[in-house]
C-alpha cells in the first residue's frame, strides 16, 4: 500500500470484500469475469478519493463503503468496454478480459457492473448522488464516442483533446470526490472544492498516462508501449509535436496516426524529445496538481486531508 492507502487501510479492505461480495451472480461467467478484473488489482484511485474525502470530513457512517465500491463498478465497466473498443489485449500486465473470454462476454459483464452500480445507489437512496453519477456515465460515455470520432485523426487540436480527458476521465475522479461531500453534508464550498479537486486529479493523472506511451516500458505501464499511436489517438505529446516541429516531423506523426501506425514508434519517440512535447506534457500535469491542490485550503487539515495532497503529488512520480 502507498502512504495515502494507508490512511483509510481499514476501509480500502472493507470496500475490497465489498466489491467481491457484490459480484455476486447466478451465471458464472460474471463472476469468473468479475473476479478475473478484481484479483488484477490497481491502486483503486477513485474509490480511494470518496474513502479519503470521508474520513476528511469526519463520517460518521457506512454508506461511504457503498459508494466507493459504485465509483469503482462504474471505473471496471468502462474499462472492460474501452478494451473491446480498443481491441487492448493488455492491461495491468494481464490479458484483457475480451482477449480472455472475447468481445461479447466482455460488453455485457460491462453492463452488469453499471446495473448493479445503481442498484446500489437506489439502496444509499440518495437523489444528490443519484443525480451526480447518472451525469457522470452519461459524459463518460460521451468522451468514449467523441475520442472515437478522433482517433486517426491528426488535426485534432489541444483544446479538442482536453475537452475529451475531462469527460473521459476526469469526471469520475469528480464524481468520487463530489459523492462522498454530499453523503457528508458538505458545504457548498467543499462541494465544489472537492469536485474541483477530483477533477484537476484525473486531468493530471491522464496527461501522465499519454505521456507515459512515449516513455515507459510494458511492465510498469502493464499495456504495450505505443498502443495509443497503434490505436491513432492523437493525444498531447504528438499535437504538440505536430505544432511545434518541422513540416517533415509533422507530416511523419500525422502519416502514423492516420494509418494508426506505430512502425515508426522510435523516430516519433525522438521527434516527441527533441520538440519538447513530453516536457509539455508534464508541465501541464503539474499545472493541474497546483490546481488541485489549491482546492483543499478549503478543507480541515487534517491526515486524511494530508493524504489527498500526496495522492495529488503521486500522478507525477509514478514512473519518472
Amino acid at each position: 500500500m502507498l502512504p495515502f492507502h494507508e490512511a483509510v487501510k481499514d476501509d480500502f479492505t472493507a470496500v475490497n470484500q465489498l466489491i467481491i461480495d457484490k459480484l455476486h451472480s447466478d451465471v458464472g461467467l460474471v463472476e469468473n469475469i468479475g473476479h478475473y478484473l478484481v484479483e488484477a488489482g490497481g491502486k483503486r484511485l477513485r474509490p480511494l478519493l470518496v474513502l479519503l474525502t470521508a474520513n476528511a470530513l469526519n463520517y460518521q457512517g457506512k454508506d461511504h463503503l457503498s459508494l466507493a465500491a459504485i465509483i469503482e463498478f462504474i471505473h471496471t465497466a468502462t474499462l472492460l468496454h474501452d478494451d473491446v473498443v480498443d481491441m487492448s489485449n493488455l492491461r495491468r500486465g494481464r490479458p484483457t478480459a475480451n482477449a480472455q473470454w472475447g468481445n461479447a462476454p466482455s460488453v455485457l459483464v460491462g453492463d452488469f457492473l453499471y446495473s448493479r452500480a445503481f442498484q446500489m445507489m437506489v439502496g444509499i437512496g440518495s437523489m444528490d448522488v443519484m443525480a451526480i453519477l447518472s451525469d457522470t456515465t452519461n459524459i463518460i460515455a460521451e468522451g468514449e464516442v467523441q475520442q472515437l470520432v478522433n482517433a486517426k485523426d491528426p488535426n485534432v487540436n489541444e483544446e479538442n483533446y482536453f475537452r475529451v480527458i475531462d469527460k473521459k476521465t476526469a469526471i469520475l475522479f469528480a464524481a468520487a470526490c463530489e459523492v462522498a461531500a454530499v453523503q457528508c453534508g458538505a458545504t457548498a464550498a467543499q462541494r465544489e472544492a472537492l469536485r474541483r479537486y477530483g477533477r484537476h486529479v484525473g486531468v493530471a493523472f491522464q496527461l501522465v498516462d499519454d505521456a507515459l506511451d512515449y516513455t515507459g516500458d510494458a511492465a510498469t505501464l502493464g499495456k504495450n508501449v505505443g498502443d495509443d499511436l497503434a490505436e491513432g489517438k492523437p493525444t498531447l505529446p504528438l499535437i504538440y509535436a505536430m505544432r511545434t516541429g518541422t513540416p517533415a516531423q509533422a507530416e511523419l506523426i500525422a502519416t502514423a496516426i492516420r494509418n494508426g501506425d506505430a512502425s515508426q514508434l522510435p523516430a516519433i519517440l525522438e521527434i516527441v524529445q527533441a520538440t519538447g512535447g513530453m516536457t509539455y506534457t508534464l508541465d501541464a500535469a503539474k499545472q493541474q496538481v497546483q490546481q488541485a491542490l489549491d482546492q483543499l485550503q478549503q478543507l480541515p487539515d487534517n491526515h486524511y486531508t494530508r493524504a489527498m495532497k500526496q495522492l495529488a503529488e503521486f500522478s507525477l512520480a509514478r514512473s519518472f
